[in-house]
């Protein structure tokens, strides 16, 4: 054959080398699963490089400065020499053309993805500097029917006065383009109060309030079980600050801390968590120091048999735990669990809590009633003290927030029937009626609100006086006694169907549903 085989050769060779080529970069990118890491190799960007530093400095938290650490230079320099790092100078304004161009986008999203917000806000004042802050955080479902969240500011005020507050707000609402206010959810301080009436005003101007605004100030649930077990705990004050004082002791040094361990040792306490000091303004932290201190017990008795400096040093004050004191602590405790379990419950961000809140409020003002018939003298007289700031949030029908028990009728493991259910059993027969018939006309009004018949009933019975003659008298009757199933409204026929097994109510995802 002319020319022989050689032409054949190269040929083959170079399909093996493409095909090991081939395979060996499947085999880097991890096969058909996906690549680990593409072996391409871009073409750098300037640009794009500082983007990403940028956005690198604002989720990852870091000072400003460190950009011009040394050594973070000579790192970036060592991947890319010709990457011109920025000054801190620099950063701060990509900083803040980052933060108006991540705005846009969400205000895009906002008017694409945002009917309505549920808005939560708080302030606080720093020790050290006795300045005011003040966050505000809108919560919305999306078109996708998911539970959204989005901080909108946090930012510094001048003080805590109503017309500070509600103009603060009513500025960040304006600047995000959220005219559509469903509620606002607040703790209460009383300058909440006023913020939340000018705010009101504002809204209603905008025509954008529902039910005229009559619900829109949402008083914290969790805020005010605080308050009512606060209140509760001061019947044991004494007893739970020399608790707590033996904790802060414990915790004050590591040798002390060191000291505290070998007497849990000594003990063979099969615990193996540690006491934590509480924040005596957040009960649920003295409830979990109660449950733990209560279980390191005879630690804490074993310390004071080998530590002189500890009785020293908390006699100076209210002195050593008794055994009173644990003998209060921990008969007080099974109910302050009770509380506990309830502001977790009802303090995710994460699911719809709404129609968790008020089954809790009911479901505990039905038990701090049985506990102030408690023979424990200490149980009763804390239960006694709880119930007096029970009813003064939740213990009368014109305090209650409407809102809040539609959440419950729109649940559907209970309906309507279980919320009238309710209503009698915490207020009696006279008051339940009237909360009834009050709830009645708020659901009826909340739908029509959304289905835009405000003014439409009147016009369904003058038009059925205009078109009434013998041919419809069978209509009028069905339409008159609820029979006709095309005449009853979605609302309607959700109240009528059956609940959702009670045994799916912890799981159900109730958006979804």
């Amino acid at each position: 054959m002319r020319g022989g085989t050689s032409a054949m050769r190269q040929y083959w060779k170079r399909c093996f080398d493409s095909n090991n080529e081939q395979s060996k970069r499947q085999m880097i990118e991890g096969g058909t699963s996906g690549p680990i890491f593409s072996l391409s190799v871009t073409k750098f960007d300037q640009a794009v490089s500082r983007s990403i530093l940028t956005e690198m400095f604002v989720t990852e938290e870091l000072a400003f400065r460190f950009v011009e650490r040394n050594m973070f230079q000579r790192l970036l320099h060592s991947l890319q020499p010709k990457f011109k790092i920025p000054s801190r100078t620099t950063l701060t304004r990509d900083i803040l053309s980052f933060y108006e161009t991540e705005k846009m986008k969400l205000q895009s999203y906002f008017s694409h993805h945002c009917q309505k917000v549920c808005l939560t806000t708080d302030t606080w004042t720093t020790s050290s500097q006795n300045l005011t802050y003040m966050s505000l955080t809108a919560h919305f479902i999306d078109n996708d029917w998911k539970l959204q969240k989005r901080i909108l500011k946090f930012f510094r005020v001048e003080g805590h006065s109503e017309e500070v507050l509600g103009r603060a707000i009513e500025g960040c609402l304006d600047a995000w383009k959220l005219h559509q206010v469903f509620t606002v959810t607040v703790d209460n301080a009383t300058s909440n109060d006023g913020a939340i009436l000018y705010l009101k005003k504002r809204l209603n101007a905008w025509n954008s309030l529902v039910l005229k605004g009559d619900y829109l100030h949402m008083r914290c649930c969790a805020h005010i079980l605080n308050l009512i077990v606060k209140d509760g705990l001061k019947e044991i004050d004494d007893s739970i600050t020399r608790i707590r004082n033996a904790v802060k002791y414990v915790k004050s040094s590591p040798m002390r801390c060191e000291s505290f361990k070998a007497c849990i040792e000594l003990e063979s306490i099969n615990y193996k968590g540690l006491v934590s000091l509480d924040v005596e303004t957040r009960w649920n932290s003295t409830y979990l120091m109660l449950e733990a201190a209560l279980k390191l017990r005879a630690a804490f008795d074993l310390l004071e048999l080998q530590d002189d400096k500890y009785i020293n040093e908390l006699s100076k004050s209210y002195g050593v735990p008794t055994d009173d004191d644990w003998t209060y602590a921990e008969s007080i405790l099974p109910f302050l669990k009770i509380f506990y379990d309830a502001t977790l419950r009802i303090s995710g961000s994460l699911y719809v809590t709404s129609n968790k809140c008020m089954k809790e409020v009911f479901s505990i003002g039905r038990k701090i009633k049985l506990h102030c018939e408690n023979t424990d003298l200490s149980i009763r007289l804390m239960a006694s003290k709880m119930q007096r700031k029970y009813d003064k949030y939740w213990g009368t029908p014109n305090v209650i927030n409407m809102l809040l028990l539609i959440a419950i009728v729109l649940d559907p493991c209970h309906k309507l029937d279980f919320v009238n259910w309710i209503l009698d059993e915490s207020f009696g027969v006279e008051k339940g009626e009237e909360l009834k018939s009050k709830l009645s006309t708020c659901l009826n009004s909340l739908y029509n609100h959304y289905q835009g018949k405000e003014d439409e009933s009147q016009s369904n019975q003058d038009a059925m006086i205009n078109e009434e003659d013998e041919d419809d008298i069978l209509n009028i009757y069905l339409q008159s006694t609820g029979r006709d199933s095309d005449a009853k409204s979605e609302l309607d026929r959700y109240l009528k169907e059956d609940c959702e097994p009670r045994n799916k109510s912890a799981e159900l995802d109730i958006l979804g549903w």
